[in-house]
């Protein structure tokens, strides 16, 4: 019987799905390991949830029970049915990136499980039975930087000479609106550049989206500032090491793998003071941090960073060293596998 079951029930494919991919592709080797809901790149094909509850029914050979891990609340509900409802022999793990108290009915969903991983140890703080803090990691085999980024732009197909890009869903709380109005600001005083707002939005923005668009055709921006929606990850690997810049401006950030990403890929970070971004910039070795909404001081870090290619190159460089030393995939899931093996040994 499988070891571990590790859940993902979004079809969407969002930053939580990003990282479990890569963990799982560092899992496959260590584990008998089943991946249960939709699929991921890279990873095992997933098998349904009835399956799952089926192939948990024995403990595996030389364990007690199996381990389901999961990251979402109706994949925390679906293992706490299995586990004492249907008496089923696996052990809970839930990994927490949330800066900011959950609430009712997910707090008592993370009440229920055997271990927690947080990712920040300030998300340790809003969550009970914390067995190990684990950041986020990257898969810096995937995720190179491009010989030559401005061959590498050019392949893109978008116009310009150079590229920046915000990534994630556009919304407030992702401050895209943030970042177009730095976008706004910046892009007169740099020509031959071109920015990307690379996600989708939901119904319920889809009238911020106009107004967002709206905003940009009033400023005369709209063949300059493109929102190519949501790309696969496979274009991803391809386009981040294309970017002269990656930028992320949200209200809110529980952690941001799209800093992680672009880092990987050689590209420098211009962020808000949330999540774990200044992490990230490692004290502007990487990038530059701004505060939350902060649109003017991010503009002009645009100008500042877009007209000084020699730094922007050292921070490539520092960025990529970074993303390998201090948040590697293969350090994530070292981590979380101590979390594992400390739950079997009781």
């Amino acid at each position: 019987m499988p070891e571990l079951f590790v859940t993902n029930f979004n079809r969407n494919y969002t930053g939580v799905s990003s990282t479990a991919a890569g963990v799982i592709r560092q899992q496959m080797s260590q584990y008998d390991l089943r991946l249960v809901g939709h699929s991921l790149p890279g990873a095992p094909d997933p098998i349904s949830r009835r399956d799952a509850r089926r192939l948990s029914r024995d403990a595996p050979e030389g364990r007690s029970f199996a381990i389901w891990h999961v990251r979402r609340n109706p994949e925390m509900q679906t293992a706490i049915w299995a586990r004492d409802v249907l008496r089923l022999p696996i052990r809970i793990v839930f990994t927490s990136a949330a800066q900011r108290l959950h609430s009712a009915f997910p707090r008592w969903l993370i009440s229920r499980m055997d271990a927690v991983i947080a990712t920040t140890d300030k998300a340790a703080e809003f969550v009970p039975h914390v067995r190990a803090v684990v950041p986020h990691g990257v898969d810096t085999s995937l995720f190179v930087p491009a010989p030559d980024r401005t061959a590498a732009w050019a392949a893109t197909g978008y116009p310009g000479q150079r590229g920046i890009a915000t990534i994630g869903r556009i919304r407030p709380e992702k401050g895209t609106d943030v970042f177009i109005d730095a976008a706004i600001a910046a892009l007169p005083d740099l020509p031959g550049v071109t920015a990307l707002v690379i996600g989708k939005a939901t119904s319920k923005h889809e009238k911020f989206l106009a107004d967002q668009k709206a905003r940009i055709a009033a400023a005369g921006l709209a063949d300059r500032i493109l929102f190519p929606g949501e790309l696969a990850p496979e274009r991803m690997v391809d386009l981040l090491p294309a970017l002269d810049l990656c930028v992320q401006l949200p209200r809110y950030e529980g952690y941001g793998m799209a800093p992680l990403e672009a880092m990987a890929s050689g590209v420098p970070l211009l962020a808000s003071e949330a999540g774990y971004f200044r992490h990230f910039t490692q004290g502007g070795a990487n990038g530059i941090t701004v505060p939350v909404e902060a649109a003017p001081q991010a503009a002009e870090a645009l100008v500042t960073l877009l007209s000084d290619p020699a730094r922007l190159a050292q921070m490539a460089v520092h960025a990529r060293q970074d993303a390998s030393r201090l948040f590697s995939i293969d350090r994530e899931a070292q981590g979380i596998a101590e979390v594992y093996e400390a739950l079997w040994r009781g």
